[in-house]
């Protein structure tokens, strides 16, 4: 048994609002050169080795499957009870703005759940500051927020600000509601490293296990810091040997 639509309508808004953390830029402006790649940003990622045996990638577009799922960026679902959510939703889906290095993954657990998700963005570090903060706001001033995944296929959410990792400044919130008797549950981080910054979910039906998703947002934190050669909650970008260093 899959997750619900509704954790699938929310695995969505937060990939659309992490791709916020770019988009915003200003046209023509020239990449910063120290910026990691899209694959350099992949190779940050949490992976199945991270996580264990237990979980399997779900396919990408640019890897398709006999029955592949539906991309998690695409077709923002509405929001509502949320604005600030819903102001990123519809900024990303309409702003031109340029091309920015991103890189997510979805990772699966038996049966669909639990399902974690990661997205990586790099851009200028004063520009993802603005757009760290925007996202910020929209995760931590909302107290419910209804994900419409069809006429029979909503659920309100409430939402609680929690701590995921080791930086008590790092916005994170708990997710809970209820579809047909069926108990729902997401945590949502996000965290900036220098120039590039993380939006991390971890989904479940049935459960509400905590433990589970900070340990494993934790090892993402610990990846990209390993992998990128920065720390957690710094404004400072990698340095360019670290960035040239890392492997594609």
């Amino acid at each position: 048994m899959s997750l619900p639509r509704p954790l699938h309508a929310l695995t969505a808004a937060v990939l659309v609002a992490a791709a916020t953390l770019g988009p915003a830029g200003a046209a023509g402006a020239d990449p910063a050169p120290a910026l990691p790649s899209a694959d350099q940003l992949k190779s940050a990622l949490l992976g199945v080795d991270d996580l264990g045996p237990d979980y399997t990638e779900a396919p990408t577009p640019d890897s398709p499957s006999p029955s592949p799922s539906p991309s998690p960026s695409a077709d923002p679902t509405p929001v509502t009870g949320c604005d600030a959510l819903s102001a990123l939703i519809t900024m990303h889906a309409t702003a031109p703005g340029p091309a920015t290095p991103q890189a997510e993954t979805e990772l699966d657990g038996q049966d669909g759940s639990p399902m974690v998700t990661e997205s990586l963005t790099a851009e200028d570090s004063g520009r993802l500051t603005t757009d760290f903060n925007t996202a910020t706001d929209a995760f931590t001033t909302c107290h419910t927020i209804t994900f419409n995944a069809g006429t029979e296929d909503s659920v309100t959410f409430t939402v609680t600000p929690v701590t995921l990792g080791d930086r008590q400044d790092a916005p994170a919130v708990r997710l809970d509601g209820t579809l047909a008797g069926v108990q729902l549950n997401a945590f949502v981080g996000i965290e900036r490293f220098g120039t590039v910054g993380m939006v991390y979910g971890f989904f479940q039906r049935e459960s509400s296990d905590a433990q589970t998703a900070s340990m494993q947002y934790r090892t993402a934190v610990a990846k990209v810091e390993r992998t990128l050669g920065t720390t957690a909650g710094s404004t400072t970008p990698p340095t360019a040997s670290a960035v040239q260093g890392m492997s594609v």
